[in-house]
């Protein structure tokens, strides 16, 4: 029974993420980022499959169906998504978000499908290796793929249709950024059993059948892998599973606890939920291209940069052509990079653990950088100063990155002369500019502890404005001079640089000019910076434990160092490194190649990775904004 308020809605109105939506143009980079690696990296997996004849075989034609799939999940969430966070447009018409709930599942089941056929692929290829182009014939593979399309069509062809049919009574908004039938099932005041119950048959039908044979396949895979007698076979099988395993892991995981959430944590926070479901709609496309392109196949990163290389062919003509290189100056157009010497056949598997730090450095950063943005409590010159460093290792960690990943993933080394200089100007620059900062933080502490009754006169915001600037000024006008020095210089030597990024000590030694002065410019930048800054820490610690020392009671001491704690430690993960790396190039000259690698990639990578995890971990106001950032409740 229902009353006079019962309306089929115009509209629907989606939801972004609760409670931050004045970050949403934070938001709007990731996101883009997002859908970029998404759309670009499946397109290219079917550019690579389709060009390369050698890979027209099953396991390759159906990760063509994984890229097409995924390619419709990412194209259908991206109007809607991109529009809230880029437009404020968080309205939808009726007729396009059933549209778009139609085409989210019909790809879902698809893609659940696509995993279940290539299992049975794996299965095939393992248990029955002689017959396995007899049995995956194009005309069957083809077959299959008509069979997944035609399954999520017809399974999700009536549910629009019952859905129209029913009366809408209470509010028109959905809890997503998107429109999922879990949600708009919600929504009406009608007899929604029918709905319900096809529901649970697709879910049943597809998602629980699909995972339980592909857990069967697996099994049969497995029994079929222990009969064979030597070890090394059985490596070499079940190596040729590892892709499938993480795509299908990186599909059912974030399922699962999409689920579970549902089911068991009905009170939890609405960024909770979007979050998963976010996750769960926009890992799978994002990470599977990456997988296929790390696993050492016969796809592999060589057939992908074989293809980038062929396709951009005409553009490197044209740029080396612009190039102003001329006999008498013998001005190279390009440097070459090093990743790690002596493990070039690893550069893959080294990728993983570097990834995870890059992943660790940016997520942690930015939610220093958005915590401290929204908590007002927090607009404190510590704090202030602390976004500062965040923002630091930001730019280190975006500037090494490119030259690392292109090296470990494409083994592509060459950097070009320009961009080799751009390169230097801003890792140096930032480097200086996380001393600087560190200085910063530590003339912050000196005040809070031996002045505490002028600390907010003294470090106003307009002080600490003027303090940023002159730490930017600083920097700049300290790397500029020595860019144009070098440029100034001929470069006829080898063009092989030492590491994987370009530093001003690996470049100096490849130019055949005079560099002397260069040489006393950078001694003197060394003394200037390097060398005052930690100099007026330790000053600054002298006085601070000078002021405590005086302090009346054991418990004031401990509560004024535990205030530094983290500065102190930050400190230390900046310097430690540092002085290592100038110790081994100053008396190590002879040590291997792989030492002074990994020393230096300690030096760059250690401070961004481990700044955000001391500050998140030692500082308690921090730490709460992150949970009240999570689960939007207090902290207690």
């Amino acid at each position: 029974m229902f009353n006079g308020s019962q309306f089929t809605p115009k509209y629907f109105q989606l939801t972004g993420l609760p409670g931050l939506e004045a970050l949403y143009p934070w938001f709007i980079f990731p996101f883009c980022s997002t859908y970029l690696v998404a759309l670009v990296g499946n397109s290219l997996i079917l550019a690579v499959i389709k060009k390369n004849i050698s890979l027209h075989q099953p396991m390759y034609l159906f990760l063509a169906m994984l890229a097409c799939a995924e390619l419709g999940v990412s194209a259908s969430t991206l109007p809607t998504m991109l529009g809230i966070f880029i437009f404020g447009a968080n309205s939808i018409c009726f007729e396009a978000c059933l549209l778009q709930m139609f085409s989210i599942h019909s790809f879902s089941i698809m893609e659940s499908g696509v995993l279940l056929a290539m299992s049975v692929d794996r299965f095939v290829a393992i248990y029955n290796p002689l017959r396995y182009t007899a049995i995956l014939t194009l005309p069957r593979i083809a077959g299959t793929a008509a069979v997944l399309g035609l399954k999520g069509v017809i399974l999700m062809f009536p549910l629009p249709f019952l859905l129209k049919r029913l009366p809408f009574c209470g509010h028109n908004v959905l809890s997503h950024s998107y429109c999922l039938h879990s949600d708009l099932i919600q929504l009406p005041c009608g007899d929604t059993r029918p709905n319900s119950i096809l529901g649970l048959c697709i879910v049943t039908s597809t998602f629980g059948l699909d995972s339980l044979f592909i857990v069967i396949s697996y099994v049969l895979i497995l029994y079929t892998v222990l009969g064979i007698t030597s070890r090394e076979g059985r490596w070499k099988a079940l190596n040729t599973c590892v892709s499938h395993i993480c795509a299908v892991l990186i599909y059912y995981v974030p399922m699962i606890s999409v689920a579970l959430v549902h089911r068991f944590m009905k009170h939890a926070a609405p960024a909770v939920r979007l979050l998963l479901a976010n996750v769960y709609l926009l890992v799978p496309p994002v990470l599977n291209p990456i997988i296929t392109v790390l696993r050492p196949s016969r796809f592999g990163s060589s057939k992908l940069k074989e293809f980038l290389l062929q396709n951009t062919q005409i553009l490197v003509l044209y740029s080396s052509t612009m190039s102003k290189v001329t006999n008498a100056t013998q001005v190279p157009f390009y440097f070459i990079l090093t990743g790690i010497p002596g493990f070039e056949a690893s550069h893959i598997w080294i990728s993983i653990p570097f990834c995870c730090l890059y992943t660790i450095s940016i997520v942690g950063n930015i939610t220093i950088l958005t915590v401290i943005h929204i908590e007002t409590s927090l607009h404190q010159p510590m704090y202030l100063f602390l976004s500062m460093l965040a923002l630091t290792d930001l730019g280190l960690t975006l500037t090494t990155l490119p030259t690392v990943m292109q090296i470990l993933w494409y083994d592509i080394r060459k950097i070009s002369f320009e961009g080799c200089f751009a390169q230097f100007f801003f890792l140096h620059g930032f480097s200086f500019m996380e001393s600087s900062v560190l200085l910063a933080m530590s003339f912050d502490r000196y005040v809070a502890i031996c002045r505490p009754l002028h600390y907010a006169t003294i470090l106003t915001s307009q002080v600490i404005y003027r303090i940023g600037i002159a730490i930017i000024c600083r920097c700049v006008l300290a790397v500029l001079p020595s860019l144009f020095l070098l440029k100034r210089l001929p470069f006829c030597r080898s063009h092989l640089l030492s590491h994987s990024y370009c530093l001003h000590q690996d470049m100096i030694h490849l130019v055949c000019g005079d560099v002397r002065f260069n040489s006393w410019y950078g001694f003197a930048l060394g003394l200037l910076i390097i060398v005052m800054d930690p100099l007026l820490i330790v000053l600054s610690y002298t006085l601070i434990l000078k002021s405590i020392l005086g302090t009346a009671t054991w418990t004031e001491r401990l509560r004024a160092l535990n205030n530094c704690l983290s500065h102190i430690l930050a400190v230390l993960v900046l310097y430690v490194p540092m002085v290592g790396l100038s110790m081994t190039h100053r008396f190590a000259k002879h040590a291997s190649p792989l030492v002074h690698v990994i020393i230096a990639n300690v030096y760059l990578l250690a401070p961004p990775v481990m700044n955000p995890i001391i500050y998140s971990i030692k500082t308690k106001q921090i730490r709460q904004g992150i949970f009240r950032l999570l689960f939007q409740r207090t902290v207690h």
